[in-house]
């Protein structure tokens, strides 16, 4: 196609799963050709902010809160095209813990030997978070298995180096391990997802193409089925 255009994408590490099942449909559909960075966001926001040329992202809506890396993305209003929630998991066949409730989590954390999950990012600021409202902060810190990347937290539990994993559910959902559960009540909190096309993109009509793809019925099928709500 002569107006086909090679798009560079910033994408949140938990959208890996969606949009690399998505992006072959797209080029088919369109001709553009997408090369996708998935990173954690501070890594989004340092890229964005660096200057690294890109054209449209789908980053945590955290990434927005950056007044830098706002000015960045063009002024339309930015398009949200998933979200979804925090869980538990441990490695298939072993013992769940009850996390029915805010005291039982916390029972739950305190009682886990070690736990995976990724504190450099907008999913794990927020369990961060919890566990500083629950007071446990400080214990969780020696238990903590850090992971370099989403895909590796059920990784490390399946493989018995974390006895329990805590991240987004989307991300759980892998081999060798189950999910014990959300968390619960006002514990549970849902991270949006959301597109913007670079303020300065030479592609833009493209970059829009991309975001309006994302919305369409065929892709909504694909973010429900990798665990998440779209929109």
């Amino acid at each position: 196609m002569a107006d086909a255009a090679e798009l560079n994408v910033i994408a949140g590490g938990s959208m890996t799963v969606p949009l690399n099942k998505l992006s072959p449909e797209f080029e088919k559909a369109t001709g553009h050709k997408l090369a996708i960075h998935f990173d954690s966001t501070p890594n989004i926001i340092a890229r964005v902010n660096s200057g690294t040329p890109f054209d449209v992202v789908v980053v945590p809506v955290d990434v927005f809160k950056d007044a830098a890396a706002k000015a960045h993305l063009a002024p339309e209003p930015a398009v949200d095209i998933a979200r979804v929630g925090y869980g538990v998991i441990v490695r298939a066949g072993a013992p769940k813990p009850d996390i029915s409730t805010p005291e039982s989590f916390k029972k739950a954390m305190l009682g886990a030997p070690s736990i995976a999950f990724l504190p450099a990012s907008a999913a794990g600021a927020h369990i961060t978070k919890v566990f500083e409202r629950l007071g446990i902060a400080e214990e969780m810190k020696p238990k903590t298995k850090v992971q370099a990347s989403p895909a590796q937290i059920p990784q490390a539990v399946a493989k018995g180096e974390a006895d329990i994993g805590v991240f987004l559910t989307n991300v759980l959902i892998a081999p060798g391990v189950e999910l014990v559960g959300p968390f619960p009540g006002d514990l549970q909190q849902e991270l949006v997802f959301t597109s913007a096309v670079a303020a300065d993109s030479k592609e833009a009509d493209a970059a829009k193409a991309l975001i309006d793809y994302l919305r369409t019925p065929s892709a909504t099928a694909v973010i429900k089925a990798a665990g998440m709500t779209p929109g």
